[in-house]
């Protein structure tokens, strides 16, 4: 794979940039006023984010990736090959491919080789996961989302589920009912149930945007069913009236016990002594 022409995109990138740098120098240099004029005139321009070299690096090699022209198992080539097509030291190109690799978009194989990969549903979730609760997303928020993502997910599931997506629900089914007196074991039977809804939606989208948060509520489902007599029992009676309702072909069965179930988790949160309002990444560590 050849980069000559993002090879000229980032030497001009480069180049500009120096310019505007050279520019607003000569411009202090003539006036010796820019303090002065910047406290008397309003300020309408933020100071210019320059790129640094590897992230063009990166962010060229992506372009060809999310455009297609690179595809899952193609190969890119070698460190050093990438250094003489776009013309910058190793250094920057290993920290670009760094960036990737992070981003699940390239693998390393032998004789030093990088290949294209598709990232990973779960890498992808659990990085969105973590950003979530950075951004003090609070469990009112994850519990608004995910009435909505579940609720579409179920109504994917009635549609477009096969024998396959149902005996897997019914596997982890009768897997949750043998673990109904542990916690832990059934919260994560619980957070599978709801991917294999998500599954059988066969809707790729929609799974991949609803499991950043289903991981978020496992530390809570084990919590209810732990502290809440009856919330272990209303988990499984959920997922058996879910289960029931996509074999049916039943839509307004499947969503009414959705509703109910995600419902349930609310009320059983509350009911362990937490706020709702709390955010969520303080809630994990004081568990």
């Amino acid at each position: 794979m050849a980069f000559q022409d993002t090879r000229c995109s980032v030497t001009r990138a480069i180049w500009l940039n120096l310019d505007r740098l050279m520019d607003a120098a000569t411009f202090v240099r003539q006036t010796g006023k820019i303090g002065e004029e910047m406290s008397e005139t309003p300020r309408r321009f933020e100071p210019l984010k320059v790129a640094s070299a590897y992230e063009m690096v990166a962010e060229a090699i992506e372009r060809e990736i999310t455009s297609g022209r690179l595809k899952p198992g193609d190969e890119i080539g070698t460190e050093a090959q990438l250094v003489r097509q776009f013309g910058v030291n190793r250094s920057t190109v290993r920290e670009g491919i760094r960036v990737l690799e992070q981003s699940g978009l390239v693998r390393r194989e032998a004789a030093r080789k990088l290949f294209v990969c598709t990232p990973h549903y779960g890498e992808l979730s659990s990085r969105m996961s973590r950003a979530l609760m950075m951004s003090e997303v609070t469990f009112r928020e994850l519990y608004e989302t995910s009435m909505v993502l579940e609720l579409g997910a179920i109504e994917g599931a009635v549609a477009h589920a096969d024998d396959d997506d149902l005996d897997a629900l019914e596997m982890n089914f009768q897997a949750s009912e043998t673990a109904i007196d542990d916690p832990v074991n059934l919260a994560n039977l619980d957070t599978r149930f709801h991917e294999l809804i998500a599954r059988a939606s066969h809707n790729r989208v929609l799974q991949l945007a609803r499991e950043p948060a289903g991981l978020l509520f496992f530390p809570t489902s084990e919590m209810i069913c732990r502290m809440v007599p009856e919330g272990a029992r209303r988990m499984v009676d959920a997922h058996r009236e879910l289960i029931d309702a996509i074999r049916d072909r039943d839509r307004d069965r499947a969503r009414l016990w959705m509703a109910r179930h995600v419902n349930d988790w609310k009320r059983g949160f509350e009911r362990t002594g937490r706020s709702i309002d709390e955010p969520v990444a303080r809630a994990r560590m004081q568990g």
